[in-house]
């Protein structure tokens, strides 16, 4: 009996990747997104992303798409989650590994390329109709951001190297779309252990010039 793997015995699904990659502009919070240039959902929005090729990384696949399809490159990007519903790709068996990014959009000149027709950015509450299952996927995502707001520095990439509270407090009420006690906020975020004071103010203020903070971590913490 022989033990040797026979690879035409099993099914091989496509492998594909998809970026959110989230800023803040305007006060608003978006994400990123391409329209389509080919078949299926030709004409539609969606996230950047595309099939993983046999030589390459989940990582280097990744971060090859979102600049391709949109010009964006020298992001940090996290594995988010896995979808592989089996119909959820027209036309054929595709897992996808989804990434997150969140970094501040002037660092950016939008182009597009290959695959799509355009890119642009949306507010995250007035998106378009997107191909795939990228809307249940946009979805995951704001939850799994807005959860880890108060456990981890997801933020991080949407800020200056040192920022005041008010400034941090402001980040997470655009993310949160609430309004939050300015005092409650600072006694909790405090506690967490996340930032510490830098030792310097801000410049430029004549009236009592406001600390700064930096994250305990400098690297972006998107998963557990």
């Amino acid at each position: 009996m022989s033990n040797k793997y026979d690879v035409t015995q099993y099914d091989r699904p496509s492998v594909s990747v998809d970026v959110l990659l989230f800023t803040i502009e305007e006060g608003e919070l978006k994400i990123l997104l391409i329209k389509r240039n080919e078949e299926p959902f030709l004409g539609t929005w969606a996230l950047p992303g595309g099939f993983v090729r046999i030589e390459e990384s989940l990582d280097d696949a990744a971060k090859r798409e979102l600049f391709e399809e949109s010009g964006v490159k020298n992001i940090y990007l996290e594995q988010l989650f896995t979808f592989g519903a089996p119909k959820r790709d027209p036309r054929t068996r595709v897992i996808t590994v989804t990434y997150m990014a969140l970094a501040g959009k002037s660092e950016w000149k939008l182009s597009s390329s290959g695959d799509a027709q355009d890119a642009a950015f949306f507010k995250v509450d007035g998106l378009p109709k997107l191909a795939f299952d990228h809307a249940e996927i946009v979805k995951y995502g704001l939850e799994r951001l807005r959860n880890k707001l108060g456990y981890t520095n997801i933020v991080l990439g949407l800020l200056p190297g040192a920022f005041t509270l008010t400034e941090l407090q402001k980040v997470y009420e655009i993310i949160l779309k609430t309004k939050i006690d300015k005092r409650n906020f600072r006694k909790k975020i405090l506690s967490t252990g996340l930032i510490s004071a830098s030792g310097k103010k801000l410049e430029g203020i004549a009236h009592r010039p406001a600390m700064l903070y930096t994250f305990k971590n400098k690297k972006i913490v998107i998963t557990d």
